[in-house]
């Protein structure tokens, strides 16, 4: 099912990219009688809330005020289903830093999606994507097979497209910032992972 997008009223371009990150977000998914989730950033670890206890709405939250952050929580909602989206950080939980190379390869095979779209929502509001190992403690970077599989999902999501929540943010965030499509498979080269 499609989902609509009004037309948002006009931002200040001086806005912190972050904030209006946060705003798009919040303008395609808050609706109460919709998917009623919010983005916030200052957080110290990035965390996903589902509602209740108080809380009326679904929460995801990033780290301070990195842009960055913002678009890959966002990324991994988009990927999460709707049992996941239920659920505490969606169920996960997280190795920290300082995992073995078996942990590491475990980690890249889940992040391949979420980065995949991290990318897709960085190009659309002209910001420069990294790949992310996180994992910094080991000193195991990504592998260039992470980043080749990474590139290949971002190319199959041209094609076919993601999800309708991928793939309304990406379309609103490509307004918000004058990005270019953010499906077209030319501005995706695999040179720009290394």
């Amino acid at each position: 099912m499609p989902i609509a997008i009004a037309e948002m009223a006009p931002v200040s371009t001086k806005q912190p990219m972050a904030d209006r990150i946060a705003r798009v977000f919040d303008h395609c998914f808050s609706d109460p009688n919709g998917l009623n989730t919010r983005l916030r950033g200052g957080f110290c670890e990035p965390y996903y809330r589902p509602c209740g206890e108080g809380q009326a709405y679904h929460q995801v939250e990033f780290t301070l005020d990195y842009a960055a952050s913002a678009l890959h929580e966002v990324a991994h909602w988009c990927v999460a289903g709707e049992a996941r989206r239920r659920l505490p950080d969606y169920g996960y939980w997280y190795a920290p830093d300082g995992r073995s190379a078996e942990q590491q390869a475990e980690f890249e095979q889940v992040e391949v999606k979420p980065q995949a779209l991290e990318w897709i929502f960085a190009r659309a509001c002209g910001l420069k994507f990294r790949v992310s190992a996180d994992n910094l403690e080991s000193g195991l970077g990504p592998s260039d097979s992470f980043k080749q599989a990474i590139w290949q999902q971002v190319l199959d999501y041209c094609e076919t497209r993601p999800n309708p929540r991928a793939c309304a943010f990406a379309e609103a965030l490509a307004r918000e910032f004058s990005g270019p499509n953010p499906f077209n498979r030319d501005n995706f080269p695999l040179a720009d992972l290394s």
